[in-house]
């Protein structure tokens, strides 16, 4: 049987074989190396070197990464995704491994010849054969050793996904508000749905269907709702600008926040922290253990904020307003925004963070603008947009994959479902006959439900669920009419 041979390289061994890949690339015209590659070669040599002088055995034995994968032939990369890692595994098949470097005659490709009997191999990792530069050098693929991360369509092995068209659930919301800068709909962790209709919230338990009613106002309408992370809390805004906190296992008022002028239309949580967006124009962030009605004031937009988002690590909040304009704020430098995007042509209420990338920010433009844009929101820099051909509602990032829920207005009035990894639309879902205003996600990630104009909530389901649940659910896959009240 063949054994895998090491060879102990000296420093000028090593340099030479490091210039040797550099005239094998130089050669290629369509693959150029770069100064950053040339110097990651001499780099990797010189560290390798000094952990064979620190180790003083008789066999040096290479380190691998655990997802390390050996393949009999590897496509180089092109330029455009030349990286560190190409360079170092490209030394690593030639020193280590006995592999000799050839250039196809008919492409012009660079490819490794494996001279061992060996192979090592990951069921779980599908390697690209041909990369698009463009997807790559784009945030939203893992490209970690050039292969794609285990998603849920391999975890169901040979399961193929299937979107239902139609709404498992339909609920009647009458007098549900048909405006575009309200946010009146939000799912708990605890899976309760709270609703405002006009004067009143309602609560939807999404396991035993029961709906309660949770407070009826006089001489107000509630503007907005949002559930805290953790506990039971629930915050209403009103038209009057009035924050009430209300706990929604007790049924009770827990207190009232004054200190807007102007109806509340946002609202979002943060551990303690409940930060609101008002037509003063204001945002404010209020700690709930505190007994002020706030510690911070900011008055960065110039007309309404509609659209309030906290990053997964509580640490940036995006706030989007009616002047076409979204900021990004950190939790550590509150006085004034860490950045200003002003891209947008219409008011930006739709906003979503990415649960798969740090500081990936997504946010939606209005009639006017109509567009999704990517933010890289440690950075402040664009990423790319995505022309959708109608007012961006709501976004929302899937907790299953790498995929995005849009919801839309003027003038197609649809759900849509995108792949992240070039904006492929997955599924279109069609059913409501007004914009869809509102939307939010089940705890569990499988299931979202809109709101629209039209006084409808309907439920999707988006990813496949068990057996054993689909079975249970099969009574519930014709659409269901039953009111909210």
């Amino acid at each position: 049987m063949s054994k895998l041979k090491l060879k102990f390289c000296s420093t000028s061994s090593l340099q030479s074989s490091v210039a040797k890949n550099q005239k094998i690339l130089l050669g290629n015209q369509q693959d150029p190396i770069s100064a950053q590659q040339q110097e990651n070669l001499i780099n990797f040599g010189n560290i390798d070197q000094k952990r064979r002088n620190d180790y003083a055995g008789d066999r040096f034995i290479p380190r691998k990464k655990k997802k390390f994968s050996i393949l009999t032939e590897t496509k180089a990369p092109a330029q455009d995704i030349a990286s560190s890692q190409a360079a170092l595994e490209m030394l690593y098949k030639q020193q280590i491994l006995d592999q000799e470097p050839i250039i196809e005659p008919e492409s012009g490709s660079l490819k490794f010849i494996n001279q061992n009997n060996f192979q090592y191999k990951n069921e779980h990792i599908y390697y690209i054969d041909s990369i698009d530069p463009k997807n790559y050098n784009s945030p939203l693929v893992d490209h970690k050793y050039f292969a794609l991360p285990e998603t849920i369509s391999s975890y169901y092995g040979k399961y193929i996904r299937k979107i239902p068209k139609v709404p498992f659930k339909v609920l009647d919301a009458p007098q549900l508000q048909d405006d575009f800068y309200l946010n009146l709909i939000d799912w708990s962790n605890q899976n309760t749905l709270s609703v405002a209709l006009n004067n009143c919230v309602y609560l939807w338990n999404a396991q035993s269907s029961k709906v309660t009613k949770l407070l009826d106002l006089c001489n107000d309408v509630v503007t907005s709702v949002g559930w805290s992370i953790r506990g039971p809390l629930l915050g209403v805004g009103t038209n009057n600008g009035e924050v009430q906190i209300w706990d929604a296992c007790k049924l009770q008022k827990v207190r009232t926040l004054q200190s807007h002028t102007a109806r509340v239309g946002t609202l979002c949580f943060a551990e303690n922290i409940l930060s609101s967006g008002s037509r003063d124009k204001s945002i404010l962030q209020r700690d709930l253990r505190q007994k002020e009605d706030y510690f911070f004031k900011s008055l960065a937009h110039k007309q309404e904020v509609c659209g309030l988002k906290w990053s997964p690590d509580n640490q940036l909040l995006a706030s989007g307003g009616n002047d076409n304009k979204l900021y990004i704020w950190s939790a550590a430098q509150l006085d004034k925004p860490i950045f200003k995007f002003t891209e947008h042509q219409a008011a930006v209420k739709a906003i979503a963070w990415s649960p798969h990338q740090h500081g990936l920010l997504a946010s939606g433009g209005g009639t006017a603008d109509k567009t999704i844009r990517f933010w890289n929101a440690l950075e402040g820099k664009m990423l790319s947009k995505e022309d959708t051909g109608s007012q961006v509602c709501n976004l929302m990032f899937s907790k299953m994959e790498n995929e995005l829920i849009s919801t839309h207005g003027y003038s197609q009035h649809q759900i849509v479902l995108w792949k992240c990894n070039g904006m492929k639309r997955i599924a279109t879902l069609i059913g409501h006959t007004s914009r869809v205003l509102y939307l939010a996600m089940s705890p569990d990630g499988y299931t979202i439900v809109t709101g629209a104009g039209d006084e409808t909530l309907r439920f999707w389901s988006i990813y496949p669920q068990s057996i054993g649940n689909q079975q249970n659910n099969q009574c519930q896959l014709a659409p269901q009419n039953i009111s909210i009240r």
